[in-house]
């Protein structure tokens, strides 16, 4: 078998959906430019953004981080970047270093913030709490906040995450089996709202597979944290995905038609995000919230009383 591109006959991929056969370089380069593609399609970045990266360490984290690097190096936009501290002990620390080590190598601002800081308790303290509502309910809760908090002393104009299509597609099917409209309308490649307190979303990857990004830092020879969290297998997210890949295997196409489906009925969803945020502020921390307290707050509140 030879790279359908180049017909270099060291072929590292066959793709399932299109067929197509590639080698290393043209693999990288494929998948590069399958994110630039989404960038522009999207508009995801303007002219003189300050864009921050939420920069776990992992394969998702920095792709994203190399792929927007290349806009950074064509003066065309600036990146920081913020990793989150969970509290997960033997587990987190490793991708801390590789993040720290990734933002030395660019020479970028980089922050490193945590749980046990912000909040004085770590993500392994609160899953040792009986009546807990389960790790990725506050991981995912408290790591927004945190980073949305870094974006705003940062100065940045957008976020950008590592979510990939798989990732894309689980967040759809969760939302919907939940029958959750209100997080369902928030997915998409670009998230944003009137508030001003709400820095721009944006996700260059949501286009591409994730076992391809995995394959891709590889191929780059890129020092990613490969390990899963080890609360991760206890999710809801964890049976959707085991239930859309088992999908997979007898349709390859379900991801991206999937995405496609959601993409084309999101219009008629509408965007849920600036009527809750807009009225009020939380008492606490005095970011928008619907409520009295925003998530974050809520949970620390209820932790304290157990």
């Amino acid at each position: 078998m030879k790279c359908t591109k180049c017909g270099n006959p060291q072929v590292i991929i066959k793709k399932e959906q299109s067929g197509q056969a590639l080698c290393k370089d043209c693999f990288i380069e494929s998948i590069e430019k399958k994110a630039i593609k989404t960038v522009k399609k999207e508009k995801l970045l303007d002219k003189g953004d300050k864009v921050l990266i939420a920069l776990s360490g992992g394969k998702d984290s920095v792709t994203v981080l190399e792929i927007l690097d290349s806009f950074r190096k064509m003066h065309i936009i600036d990146i920081c970047a913020v990793t989150v501290d969970e509290g997960i002990d033997g587990y987190r620390q490793d991708g801390v270093d590789i993040a720290i080590n990734h933002a030395k190598r660019l020479g970028i601002e980089h922050r490193v913030v945590s749980l046990k800081e912000e909040y004085g308790i770590t993500l392994d303290e609160i899953m040792q709490r009986e009546n807990h509502r389960g790790s990725c309910t506050y991981c995912g809760v408290f790591r927004r906040a945190l980073i949305n908090k870094a974006a705003r002393e940062m100065g940045a104009t957008k976020i950008a995450t590592g979510h990939n299509l798989d990732d894309e597609v689980q967040g759809i099917m969760m939302n919907y089996l939940e029958g959750n409209i209100d997080n369902l309308t928030k997915l998409g490649p670009k998230t944003e709202s009137k508030a001003e307190e709400f820095t721009v979303k944006i996700k260059p990857l949501r286009e591409i597979p994730e076992y391809e990004i995995g394959l891709y830092v590889v191929a780059k020879g890129l020092d990613v944290h490969f390990d899963s969290c080890p609360y991760a297998m206890q999710s809801f997210r964890a049976e959707v995905s085991d239930l859309i890949n088992k999908l997979n295997e007898k349709h390859p196409t379900i991801k991206y038609s999937t995405l496609r489906g959601y993409d084309k009925i999101k219009k008629a969803l509408g965007n849920s995000l600036d009527k809750q945020y807009s009225s009020s502020r939380c008492k606490i921390c005095g970011q928008p919230s619907a409520n009295e307290l925003c998530r974050a707050c809520s949970f620390i509140e209820e932790l304290k009383g157990d």
